[in-house]
């Protein structure tokens, strides 16, 4: 299925509520209740044992030539669904060998694996969570430069942003994570988790399915994470959330009940109230596939500096219902870049156009792209003459 143009989505949480939270040192897990579950989309885990995963993300599966995506992808999502909505029937999937191995060193192989989304069955859709929307990421403006400025290096014209390269952080790097996922309760109806660092957003999971979520949820642990999972956490201990009961109020046990209920969506509002930079926020969307009634999606947030910024992917029902939802929360250094790019985009990628729209110089935009990362694209001359400019004025 071709992908469509962007266009603007929001993300509502429709038939979805958020439980009081659990604390584990700096970390909080929001668990996400569905009220309404039904059984016509399921997700598997697929395991991979591959040190090193290459993408083949354009070209043909036979032809060495095209555009690759390099990690570690340590699963895969299986999803099955049913065009009728009934119910899909589990424990059929056939988990061959996926992929060719490109190299093997000893216990170690590096896989070459077809597509980020790839279409195995009527009815069934492998995809790589998080590493379909990094992708988008690392591609956006990927091209570089549009026309031959005389300001860009040869490189820069002939290959744009290639190789293109952003870090993350896996979940097992703190082991906090991995023994909030092994203690914490796991609620009936839960399919997903709101994941807090510091009481900033960190990532947000969600499926259709309980039993789905019941079984994906300890290998959060091997998703990988923005930088703020190392960076908030060895800071101590989160406050719980300290709504009481007023016991004067309380005549009888329906009171009780009631009050309980109560604190209980004044929890859930203020949890949806610290993950606002994307719990019901707009996101620029491209569907990436249509499977019957579902649509996937890969998505980012408006990559303001100034705001929190997220990129993720989700599949919505044709009604809108959010059936899947995976995010990852970019670092202000990777907001930073990404912006920079969008600019020069829009800008042409001429430096003189792009220095009026963000309010300043050429030359200062110059240091900006160098201190971003992007000095290669530039040639020599022009970050030496920026340079002595800055320093001119100093």
């Amino acid at each position: 299925m071709k992908p469509s143009d962007a266009h603007v989505l929001r993300l509502l949480p429709t038939g979805l509520r958020l439980a009081p939270s659990q604390v584990w040192g700096t970390l909080r897990l929001v668990p996400i209740l569905r009220d309404t579950v039904r059984e016509d989309l399921r997700f598997h885990r697929r395991a991979y044992d591959d040190a090193l995963s290459v993408v083949r993300v354009d070209g043909r599966p036979s032809s060495g030539r095209g555009l690759h995506y390099v990690s570690y992808v340590p699963h895969g999502l299986v999803m099955d669904w049913d065009d009728r909505g009934a119910a899909v029937t589990l424990g059929t999937q056939l988990d061959a060998p996926e992929g060719s191995v490109l190299a093997r060193r000893g216990p170690f192989t590096v896989r070459l694996l077809h597509r980020m989304a790839r279409r195995e069955d009527k009815n069934r859709l492998r995809l790589l969570p998080l590493h379909l929307a990094m992708e988008g990421f690392l591609s956006l403006h990927f091209g570089g430069p549009d026309i031959a400025w005389r300001e860009y290096s040869q490189d820069a014209l002939r290959h744009g942003l290639d190789p293109r390269i952003e870090g993350s952080v896996p979940g097992g790097a703190l082991p906090a994570f991995a023994e909030a996922l092994r203690i914490f309760e796991l609620h009936a109806r839960q399919v997903g988790v709101l994941i807090f660092q510091a009481d900033l957003l960190l990532s947000v999971t969600l499926v259709s399915h309980p039993d789905d979520y019941r079984r994906l949820h300890r290998a959060l642990v091997e998703d990988f994470y923005g930088e703020l999972m190392l960076q908030y956490g060895y800071l101590g201990q989160v406050p719980p959330l300290s709504l009481d009961v007023d016991e004067q109020e309380i005549g009888s046990v329906g009171e009780l009940r009631a009050a309980i209920t109560r604190m209980r969506e004044h929890w859930a509002d203020f949890q949806g109230f610290m993950a606002g930079g994307l719990w019901g926020a707009e996101v620029h969307a491209r569907t990436v596939y249509q499977a019957g009634p579902f649509q996937l999606r890969r998505f980012i947030t408006s990559l303001r500096p100034s705001e929190e910024n997220h990129l993720g992917e989700c599949i919505q029902r044709d009604d809108g219902t959010l059936e899947y939802l995976k995010t990852y929360r970019l670092s202000s250094a990777q907001t930073k870049r990404a912006y920079l790019l969008q600019q020069l985009s829009a800008g042409d990628w001429e430096l003189e156009r792009t220095a009026a729209r963000l309010k300043t110089t050429r030359e200062e935009l110059a240091l900006r792209l160098e201190n971003a990362g992007f000095g290669h694209l530039l040639r020599p001359h022009v970050l030496d003459a920026a340079r002595r400019q800055r320093k001119s004025s100093r």
